[in-house]
């Protein structure tokens, strides 16, 4: 049960009389009608009450639900105590709407003498009173206005209709506002904010506002609607009750909030948690006889000097293959002990993601010079986390200058500008032939497998270099960067069984969002 289901159970447990006991000595919902009514009928009488409705209790209390287009008694949507009555909120309080004098701005004054300028601003979230406005009218504004008082209701009609407020200052409202005020205290105040903060009350509402995009509450459709009416004692240990039991809800809201966060990160941090460990060789056991990331390395990087013999690879760190010793690196920069993150095993290797990987940047295609058929061009735009987007696909006539920028399977692109640098995606399998676009990296992977190299992408490693260098170079990293990723490169067998673990482990996070 969410915090506000919560509050509208004890609401309505409050307005259907489940809340606190009833006790004959307090009188009856009908008694109080029969003194209101009487004060009105003595005052209408002598005048001083026009626009109230003049009804013996007797009248009010066997026809009240049958007036207007309302529904019989028998037909109230649910049970109250016998000594409770159902009235409508227009029969015994006096509802009306805001009005504002125009243009507002010729009535704006900071004079001595200006009147409170009531608007939905002076409102705090949750808050329960106004207290204090942040502008005032001019005088000649009020007859143009509506007066309101301390001890009123405002009642908010529009979008976010149906909030009540009580007062605490006099002033004017706008027609943004509706207000509720009481002749005769037939409710005790603080019980009426209650049943307007109800769900109840809030369903009424919502069943009667008008408007197709901004919803409506006018005066009428308020003062037509039904509420339950207890004796004024009843009334005020209701509010008691009530008042005893919302820092109970206040506090469950707080414990929820933070399982709802909790439950809301869980998945992500969990993922992240499995990356780490996948990473730092703490996600499957190391195997001896699956060899060494040094002897990986050292295959990788003759590989690279063999193609920079013939002129066909990109410049290497390596100076030759055959200055190796058995199980340790070909000849290559050394990265520091103080850039190392963590400790990885000793099977495993540090390594630049340049030098297991060959990266490229795309072909700077001419916008204007794309046609409707030919290679298919991946550009920022055409590709997700979870594959590529296929609308607004754009394509360009093929030759052989292309040939760099073809993307093959198992590619990884990566966005390196713009809002989503970083983007990422691992390509799988390929449908038709592609070729990259300028600002988007291509990462080929050497002999390693692409699917662990991924991994390592998404994982806070990586992903925190990707943020810091986004934050520093105004949403873009650079060649140089991607290069430079940090790889902790186990053997080839176990990289293997990370990603199956992995694999296997991921999804389960995926349920949980």
């Amino acid at each position: 049960m969410t915090p506000q289901e919560l509050k509208n159970s004890i609401l309505q447990l409050a307005i259907q009389g489940k809340l606190v006991e009833q006790r004959g000595d307090e009188g009856t919902g009908a008694e109080l009608l029969e003194k209101i009514f009487a004060a009105k009928n003595a005052k209408d009488a002598k005048g001083a009450m026009k626009g109230y409705r003049a009804t013996s209790a007797k009248s009010a209390k066997e026809s009240r639900l049958a007036s207007n287009d309302s529904r019989p008694v028998e037909d109230a949507p649910f049970d109250i105590p016998e000594s409770w009555e159902w009235v409508r909120l227009g029969e015994v309080c006096a509802i009306a709407r805001g009005g504002s004098p125009r243009p507002i701005k010729d009535f704006i004054t900071t004079a001595a003498d200006g009147v409170n300028w009531i608007k939905i601003g002076d409102t705090e979230k949750d808050g329960k009173y106004i207290c204090s406005t942040a502008e005032k009218i001019k005088p000649s504004g009020v007859p143009k206005s509506r007066m309101v008082h301390v001890g009123d209701f405002l009642l908010t009609n529009s979008m976010s209709f149906g909030r009540p407020y009580i007062l605490k200052v006099d002033g004017c409202i706008h027609d943004g506002w509706l207000v509720i005020s009481q002749g005769e205290k037939i409710f005790d105040q603080e019980y009426l904010y209650w049943v307007l903060s109800s769900g109840y009350a809030y369903a009424q509402f919502c069943a009667k506002v008008s408007g197709a995009v901004v919803k409506n509450l006018n005066s009428d459709k308020v003062a037509n609607s039904v509420f339950p009416l207890p004796p004024l004692a009843e009334q005020k240990r209701i509010v008691a009750k009530i008042e005893e039991l919302m820092p109970l809800v206040d506090r469950y809201e707080k414990a929820w909030s933070r399982l709802e966060d909790f439950n809301k990160r869980f998945p992500v941090d969990m993922q992240k948690s499995l990356l780490q460990m996948a990473i730092q060789g703490k996600l499957v056991e190391q195997r001896p006889e699956e060899g060494t990331a040094a002897e990986l390395l050292e295959k990788i990087l003759a590989a690279k000097n063999a193609e920079d013999a013939k002129g066909k690879g990109e410049k290497s760190h390596a100076k030759s293959a055959k200055s190796a010793k058995v199980g340790t690196c070909v000849s290559r920069d050394k990265i520091p002990d103080d850039e190392k993150p963590f400790e990885i095993p000793e099977s495993w290797e540090w390594a630049r993601l340049g030098e297991i990987a060959d990266i490229n940047g795309g072909f700077a295609f001419k916008s204007t010079n794309y046609t409707s058929k030919g290679v298919r061009v991946i550009r920022i735009s055409d590709f997700i986390e979870t594959g590529f987007v296929n609308d607004k696909i754009v394509r360009y006539s093929y030759d052989e200058a292309l040939k760099p920028y073809i993307l093959e399977e198992k590619n990884i692109l990566l966005c390196m500008t713009g809002g989503t640098v970083g983007k990422s995606l691992f390509v799988p399998k390929m449908n038709e032939l592609m070729v990259v676009n300028q600002r988007v990296a291509m990462i080929k992977v050497r002999q390693a497998i692409p699917e662990y190299v991924y991994k390592i992408i998404l994982a806070p490693i990586t992903q925190k270099v990707i943020q810091d260098s986004k934050n520093s170079t105004n949403d873009n990293i650079s060649m140089d960067t991607i290069k430079g990723f940090l790889i902790p490169l186990p053997p080839l067998a176990e990289q293997k069984r990370i990603v199956a673990k992995l694999e296997e482990l991921l999804p389960l996070c995926e349920r949980l969002k």
